[in-house]
């Protein structure tokens, strides 16, 4: 017969090994558990949006851009490319009456470059720029990755706190600045905002001799004087970048002669060369270069190259008096020389 001691003993013994198995068993289950819910916590915790002004540079800009993703391209290397809404990697921040409509449409030629089609004015206006980043890019184009968005406000550049603001942005943000000759600025200025039928602040009652005079001395409260003072607001943005993160755009020669103005544009971007003559012609009853497209041509509008009035030549000199000091302050400062007479 069997011995019963031993059968118990063994009953026992497997007794024993059938609990530490399930200990173990659920130990292990347990833990995978506890791994799968953290992992989730985790997940949920890294997909929820932060404030855009929390995170990194990169991740910032990533993130505001892609949430407006388009459709997906092959190029011609046959990769697959997205369509998105990014923050622009280069902005034209001034200077009103300068040229900066042109600029941006010529630019526009180049396969490489998408423009914002309207002034977004996000730096400069308080009411914008508490949208916060996200509403700012959704006023960009769509571009791909080996595309540069680049968006135009002329009131950046007499704006304090927009250099500030641009630089917080993505302080590797390319700065493209459009001058022309300071007192000839200030008569389109007048023009534009005085004489444009358009505009609302037209008062043709108001000269341009009344406005820029204040009684013996030019009126510095006038904001068109003020905006030709180039030095007082190139210091601001100085102060955060250095010269060669700005690009200076002779206003007065890309009128005269685009192609090499654009061309330097193209350097100064990283872009191959690809706006050239044959992108241009030039309209006699306008009195500037015109582009050409692909399928059509295409003029600046009627407000663009206004007529200037006829303006009295003693102020006229007596600004260009009141401007000289600041023009030379100004090209010492940039490295450059324009022919501002």
């Amino acid at each position: 017969m069997p011995d019963l001691n031993n059968i118990c003993e063994t009953t026992m013994r497997l007794k024993r090994r059938i609990a530490l198995f399930c200990t173990v068993v659920g130990i292990v289950g347990f833990l995978t558990l506890f791994n799968i819910a953290f992992h989730s916590k985790e997940n949920n915790y890294l997909h929820k949006p932060a404030p855009l002004t929390k995170l990194p540079i990169r991740n910032r800009i990533e993130a505001a851009s892609e949430k407006y993703a388009s459709g997906n391209t092959p190029n011609s290397t046959g990769i697959v490319q997205t369509m998105e809404k990014r923050l622009p990697q280069a902005i034209i921040i001034g200077i009103r009456k300068c040229g900066t409509r042109a600029l941006l449409a010529m630019l526009k030629l180049h396969s490489k470059i998408q423009t914002a089609s309207d002034e977004v004015h996000f730096f400069d206006r308080d009411e914008n720029y508490s949208r916060g980043l996200s509403w700012y890019v959704q006023q960009m184009p769509f571009s791909y990755p080996d595309q540069i968005t680049i968006e135009k406000s002329p009131a950046y550049f007499i704006t304090e706190e927009a250099p500030k603001r641009i630089y917080d942005m993505n302080p590797s943000t390319k700065l493209l600045l459009i001058v022309r000759d300071p007192t000839m600025r200030v008569v389109s200025d007048y023009a534009q905002t005085h004489l444009h039928p358009e505009h609302p602040n037209s008062s043709p009652a108001e000269t341009f001799e009344k406005l820029v005079m204040d009684g013996r001395r030019i009126n510095t409260n006038y904001r068109a004087v003020t905006t030709s003072m180039y030095i007082t607001h190139m210091e601001r943005w100085l102060a955060l970048y250095p010269m060669n993160q700005i690009h200076i755009v002779d206003g007065d020669k890309i009128v005269k002669d685009p192609v090499p103005e654009l061309q330097k544009v193209e350097r100064f971007l990283g872009l191959d060369h690809e706006i050239s003559y044959n992108n241009f012609y030039f309209n006699e009853t306008k009195g500037f270069y015109c582009m050409k497209y692909e399928s059509k041509n295409k003029c600046l509008s009627d407000s663009k190259g206004l007529k200037h009035p006829d303006v009295d030549p003693t102020v006229i000199h007596k600004l260009k008096e009141f401007l000289y000091r600041y023009n030379e302050m100004f090209q010492r400062r940039v490295g450059m020389r324009f022919d501002w007479q």
